[in-house]
């Protein structure tokens, strides 16, 4: 499943969670400072990186952008 989320303004954050999907997260454009497992690193458009399942992470939004993220299993919780 793969899901895009559009962060217009600086400041928005991801709020910390967790979930049992495996997480792939591309970002389109913008710049994001995302917190792995209490470990902080700034992504920027270009960047990837894998999140494992049951990983605590969330992203705060410091120049507007677009990530595209895949989960698997795919997340029933996003079908509408």
């Amino acid at each position: 499943m793969v899901v895009e989320f559009r962060f217009a303004e600086k400041g928005a954050e991801g709020k910390l969670h967790h979930h049992p999907h495996i997480q792939s997260t591309y970002v389109k454009s913008g710049r994001f400072e995302f917190s792995v497992d209490g470990e902080k690193t700034i992504v920027k458009a270009g960047d990837s990186f894998v999140i494992p399942s049951n990983v605590v992470h969330g992203c705060v939004c410091l120049e507007p952008g677009e990530l595209i993220d895949s989960f698997t299993p795919r997340r029933d919780d996003f079908l509408v």
